[in-house]
């Protein structure tokens, strides 16, 4: 599009009067709309969006045009690239050499275009860096055999011509693609308040599609996509969007494919043979030596590309072990790096009518046949007038040859023979002028057989064109023939197979981290760290001015830790994630935001499934999974209920809830053990009653001081001040009996129990 007037007019150097004319006060807010629309508009037109009929925006269209008029074919030899953007830009595109040179590599590159336009010769980028492409003074280019299909028919009266943006050349408005480039190469553009994104597909696939359209103009867009299933990229990475919202997508016009990177098993390796559509190998792997030096990638040991000619893309994904699973840890790397990637889908064309809408597949498809068939058509209309033409001026001949002395005398004689001829014979303008042009070698006596045969080929050929045009069955016959023609020479088989996946899933960091034996400490004032090792003395170790080991326990690096505080609330943190037991650890107040004035009373570790035995001092209690007090919440989440003076009870591990006794004990001396199973298992709540405190006892002051499991090879420890009792579980039948049952007073000494534990 092109303006007349100037977006920026010289200033005012006097007030505007009726004395000068031409001129019209504009308000600004109505010029700068106006001017604001007809950049958009000139974007939309000229610049981002392609037309459905050759499927290129106007640089690529100029490119290749420029190109062929420099005799660039595709048997030709090369030319600088700096001559094809000379030519361009000087002659039908007046903008950037930089930006015209960068298109012609685009349309040069076999791994950005699913059919190359460009032949080149020279550095023209790699898959890594795109742009990494040689200055065009060092390179060379042609047009490819595919171009052909582009141009083949530009000088045969298809297209329409228009003036260059100085009036001295004239260029065509489109080129006379043979087969629906806007689908084959597929185009991303921005504009103003609109973009396109139309993804690459296969040559045959939408040739068929074309050709059952022809033969059903009312088939749906679902059956057309048997044809064309998905698109078809120039990689080989799968394609494992669901053929349901495929359909989906060719339906609206709009939507997004996903496309997975292809891998194998070598040697104990992951191999990756294939990336998706214009991911760079470089980045991939930064992306996975990223997650490695953050330490969140423990099932790989190294990455190494071994990308050559032969292999284009060949990366080598070690694992630390044989054990790791290969299908886990790509599921992992497709969640969290580009080996799979999402491309967005949007069938934003410039119409035939010259306006820009998101067109359906049938829409887009049924477009570029009408546009197809014109240009058949005005081909067809084109060849029968040079056929007419021709035939009208072998008629004329062949009088003249029938008539040869009376022609030559009349030349001879006659100071202007063409009217006497005219008159003479009966011939035409035309006619006369050819008979006036020929040499004197055609004079021969076989000449005159070879018009007639000519006459009669361009007979036949008139009666096959005009059959042609006036039979719309044999116009869609030849566009069918022709289009099949083009696939089988021009096509390939499809690269981007289609597979069903489910979606990927990272893994969590639980499942990342090494699973190494640690045990985990936590302080009376809820410092928390984590050692290595299980033979770990946790009471020597050091500790702030005034606090003391309150709770340890063995667990792995790869499992999740929970806090109980006082209020009944827990709280839940990766193992690996603790700070080492070198120091004095962190805060658990630093971590999370429980209540003010809870305090940290236990914690849990194991699998998600491990059961346990939380219970408060007033004899309450329930069986829960630790999955049930885990969470990501900082402020927890209210697990048991703590009744008004309570206190929380560290929490005891269940091995076999079948078979396990859970110890009770109170602090004036009572114990009670009764099976593990008599207790209900909730998620939270205040559970139920374990041991009978009497109201007059509890008044008292008298509590439950501690729980403990006890099952096969276990002990029991009451511990009174200094003093401790030993019970195997034979010894604790004595004190068997039902849950929420006063028990049995342990011996002397023991009246004042502590604390209790199992080893």
């Amino acid at each position: 599009m092109r303006h007349n007037r100037d977006p920026f007019p010289p200033p005012r150097t006097r007030p505007m009067t009726d004395q000068m004319p031409g001129f019209e006060p504009v308000p600004l807010r109505r010029y700068a709309e106006n001017a604001y629309l007809d950049y958009s508009m000139y974007v939309v037109l000229d610049r981002a969006l392609p037309f459905v009929g050759d499927g290129l925006k106007p640089v690529q269209r100029r490119i290749i045009y420029a190109m062929s008029e420099l005799g660039l074919s595709a048997g030709a030899k090369p030319k600088k690239a700096a001559r094809t953007v000379g030519d361009v830009i000087g002659k039908f595109h007046p903008h950037g050499d930089s930006a015209c040179y960068e298109a012609l590599v685009l349309m040069a590159q076999p791994f950005s275009y699913r059919y190359p336009l460009v032949d080149g010769q020279g550095n023209f980028g790699s898959p890594d860096d795109p742009k990494s492409f040689a200055a065009m003074r060092y390179t060379e280019a042609r047009l490819t055999p595919f171009t052909e299909l582009l141009i083949q028919e530009l000088g045969q009266g298809t297209v329409d011509w228009q003036p260059n943006f100085d009036g001295t050349l004239e260029e065509p408005k489109f080129l006379p693609a043979r087969v629906p480039g806007v689908l084959l190469n597929g185009v991303t553009g921005i504009a103003v308040g609109m973009a396109t994104d139309i993804p690459p597909h296969n040559l045959r696939e939408v040739a068929s599609a074309c050709i059952r359209l022809l033969d059903d103009p009312q088939a749906s867009v679902a059956e057309l996509c048997e044809h064309i299933p998905a698109p078809d990229f120039p990689t080989e990475a799968e394609i494992i969007t669901p053929p349901a919202e495929l359909v989906r997508l060719y339906e609206t016009g709009t939507g997004s494919v996903r496309a997975r990177a292809v891998y194998a098993r070598e040697n104990g390796n992951i191999v990756l043979t294939a990336l998706p559509h214009q991911v760079s190998p470089a980045k991939v792997i930064e992306q996975i030596a990223q997650q490695m030096r953050a330490k969140k990638l423990p099932l790989l040991e190294d990455v190494r590309d071994e990308s050559d000619h032969e292999n284009p893309v060949r990366l080598v994904l070690i694992p630390r072990s044989n054990r790791v699973d290969a299908d886990e840890l790509m599921n992992h790397l497709f969640a969290t790096t580009d080996l799979e990637k999402s491309f967005r889908v949007n069938f934003n064309v410039i119409g035939l009518d010259g306006r820009p809408q998101v067109k359906d597949l049938r829409g887009l498809l049924t477009e570029w046949l009408a546009f197809r068939t014109d240009t058949v058509r005005r081909r067809l209309q084109h060849r029968l007038e040079r056929v007419s033409r021709r035939l009208h001026l072998l008629a004329g001949l062949l009088i003249a040859f029938l008539n040869l002395d009376e022609v030559i005398r009349i030349i001879r004689t006659e100071d202007k023979p063409k009217p006497v001829l005219m008159a003479r014979f009966g011939l035409s303008d035309d006619q006369a002028e050819a008979i006036l042009e020929t040499k004197l070698r055609h004079l021969a006596r076989l000449e005159e057989m070879k018009i007639r045969g000519e006459q009669e080929e361009l007979e036949r050929e008139r009666k096959r064109i005009e059959a042609i045009l006036g039979s719309a069955a044999k116009l869609r016959k030849l566009i069918k023939d022709e289009l099949a023609q083009d696939a089988e020479e021009h096509g390939d088989p499809r690269r981007s197979p289609l597979v069903e996946r489910g979606a990927a899933q990272a893994l969590s960091l639980a499942e990342l981290a090494p699973s190494e034996p640690v045990t985990v400490v936590l302080s009376e004032k809820g410092w928390i760290r984590a050692a290595k090792g299980h033979d770990v003395d946790a009471a020597n170790l050091s500790y702030r001015e005034g606090d003391r080991l309150l709770a340890a326990l063995p667990g792995r690096s790869n499992q999740q830790v929970a806090f109980l505080d006082s209020t009944g609330r827990s709280y839940a943190a990766p193992v690996h994630s603790l700070p080492s037991a070198r120091g004095n650890g962190e805060p658990l107040t630093g971590r999370f935001s429980p209540p003010a004035g809870a305090r940290f009373c236990g914690l849990a570790t194991g699998p998600d499934e491990q059961r346990l035995v939380l219970a408060t001092s007033a004899g309450h209690g329930f069986v829960t999974a630790l999955a049930s007090l885990l969470g990501r919440n900082k402020a927890g989440k209210q697990v048991l209920s703590v009744p008004a003076g309570a206190q929380v009870l560290a929490p005891a591990t269940v091995i076999d809830a079948d078979a396990d006794l859970l110890c009770v004990a109170t602090s004036a001396g009572h114990l009670l053990v009764f099976p593990v199973a008599e207790l209900p298992e909730l998620d939270k709540g205040k559970g139920n009653k374990l041991v009978d405190i009497p109201k007059k006892a509890a008044s008292a002051g008298e509590q439950v001081v501690g729980i403990a499991v006890v099952g096969a090879g276990r002990e029991l420890i009451v511990w009174a001040g200094n003093r401790y009792l030993r019970f195997k579980p034979a010894d604790l039948d004595h004190y068997r009996g039902e849950r929420a049952q006063r028990g049995r007073v342990l011996p002397r000494g023991f009246q004042r129990v502590e604390r209790v534990e199992s080893l």
